[in-house]
């Protein structure tokens, strides 16, 4: 069982920044990628940003330049660093972990979700 635990939203206003972090933890052989997805109210579930083992990142377009992802393999953590927040950004933050449990065996687990609410 792997456990995801997030922290760092909250409410700001346009223009600030906020910055989030997942913690993973549990029986975990090998982290292939971790990453952030958002849903605001009436939405589908969208991805944000993610990063590999490798450190290869990747981003939706509405947050390019904006927003950046980093992780600590050390602690099995990853964050996500949000300036310049807009209004449209205002959704619960989901962490996500993909990984393998042993050589042969991936898994994909979710965090509880975070509020990020941006106001004008």
């Amino acid at each position: 069982q792997v456990q995801l635990v997030e922290s760092g939203g909250g409410l700001v206003q346009t223009g600030e920044s906020l910055r989030l972090s997942c913690a993973a933890s549990g029986r975990i052989y090998r982290i292939n990628s971790m990453g952030w997805y958002r849903q605001a109210p009436g939405k589908q579930r969208e991805l944000v940003a993610t990063i590999t083992n490798g450190d290869s990142t990747n981003y939706a377009d509405s947050v390019k330049g904006r927003f950046t992802i980093s992780r600590d393999n050390a602690k099995n953590t990853v964050y996500l660093q949000m300036n310049s927040l807009k209004p449209e950004d205002t959704a619960v933050y989901y962490c996500n972990l993909f990984y393998y449990i042993s050589v042969t065996a991936p898994r994909q687990s979710w965090g509880q979700g975070t509020q990020v609410t941006v106001s004008s």
